[in-house]
């Protein structure tokens, strides 16, 4: 599955890249991210994941071929 993150969790990740791993839903994501650099882990846990261009929830089923956006909170004015 393809991942592409944005804003300061570039700082932890290349800006896109691949997971080989058979996850299955969005949370075993975001977990698998934490475990893969732990010093994301907080920032990871208040972003929002999008698949296919789509704000999903937390349980959505992923597949190996699923295109996922990581989007942490932003600010601005």
């Amino acid at each position: 599955m393809k991942i592409e993150v944005f804003a300061i969790l570039k700082e932890y990740f290349d800006k896109e890249f691949e997971i080989k791993d058979p996850l299955k839903t969005v949370e075993e994501l975001r977990a698998h991210l934490a475990f893969l650099n732990p010093e994301s882990s907080n920032v990871l846990k208040i972003c929002r994941f999008a698949v296919h261009d789509e704000f999903v929830a937390d349980h959505y089923q992923l597949t190996g071929s699923d295109n996922v956006v990581v989007i942490p909170p932003s600010s601005g004015g």
